[in-house]
């Protein structure tokens, strides 16, 4: 399997696996590196193939995961990459937090609501007992004030944590992640609805469900109001740019990966 990036409709996912994925997230922890990560699905995806701006935030990461089985799909059709499963942000959520539990490394989770990390510490404590949660902060659901994202990043480092998960929903999370990688030596993961998912507040789809790229019809089954137009609307879509660039009809060409700071963004 060769590593690397690779452009999957202009966005740069990696070519990558649970085992690598996680030692490189603790690599950079144990290090003290910046470094953002996120797992990106089919609506992940398309939000950088929509926004060109927020496609080069995304290919400014220095790990991004093939999140669905399109995607690691996509990786497979396009570049024989040869990957037999993708890179799930809840499951990798679980094998960074399993092995940050065993090298004494604390965690902090950013995002979601109280009564969510309420019900997730007490999951994750029980899980992995020697686990050390540094600290925990629930999203505020409004866009950052001047001078709070430095804020932040001071209370994550008096924290003593040495790994940030983020959970703030696609692309919010994205752009926290973005925008916070150059105020916090260490890696950040935005890890989408890991945080509900391991609160025990969302259930996984049966496991042939997941083999078979059929997860986003259990998702909408389970929030059809909530997420109707990105399955019904952006999988035609994602579909087609494939088939598109498959084909060579259409070049995909990646942004370059954005360096300019964001001004305001969602905390």
């Amino acid at each position: 399997m060769a590593r690397g990036k690779r452009s999957v409709l202009g966005v740069l996912v990696d070519v990558t696996d649970y085992a690598d994925a996680t030692a490189r997230v603790m690599a950079a922890a144990r290090e003290r590196r910046p470094y953002a990560v996120t797992a990106l699905a089919v609506h992940g995806v398309m939000t950088g193939v929509q926004d060109r701006a927020h496609g080069a935030r995304l290919n400014s990461f220095d790990l991004v995961t093939p999140d669905g089985q399109p995607v690691r799909g996509a990786l497979n059709l396009l570049y024989n990459a040869g990957l037999g499963d993708r890179v799930y942000g809840p499951t990798l959520t679980l094998k960074v937090i399993e092995q940050a539990a065993a090298e004494g490394l604390p965690i902090y989770l950013y995002g979601s609501t109280q009564p969510t990390l309420d019900k997730l510490i007490p999951a994750l404590e029980e899980m992995f007992p020697a686990l050390k949660i540094a600290g925990v902060e629930p999203s505020k659901f409004r866009a950052s004030q001047p001078g709070e994202p430095e804020e932040i990043a001071e209370r994550i480092k008096a924290s003593g944590a040495r790994i940030v998960f983020v959970g703030l929903g696609c692309p919010r999370q994205e752009v926290f992640t973005y925008a916070m990688r150059p105020l916090l030596d260490m890696p950040l993961l935005a890890v989408g609805a890991a945080f509900d998912y391991h609160a025990g507040l969302l259930k996984n789809p049966p496991a042939w469900m997941q083999k078979y790229a059929l997860e986003w019809l259990w998702r909408l089954g389970l929030e059809p109001k909530r997420l109707w137009k990105r399955y019904v609307l952006l999988n035609p879509a994602y579909l087609t740019r494939l088939a598109l660039q498959k084909s060579g009809l259409w070049k995909a060409t990646p942004p370059a990966p954005a360096t300019t700071p964001v001004e305001s963004f969602a905390v």
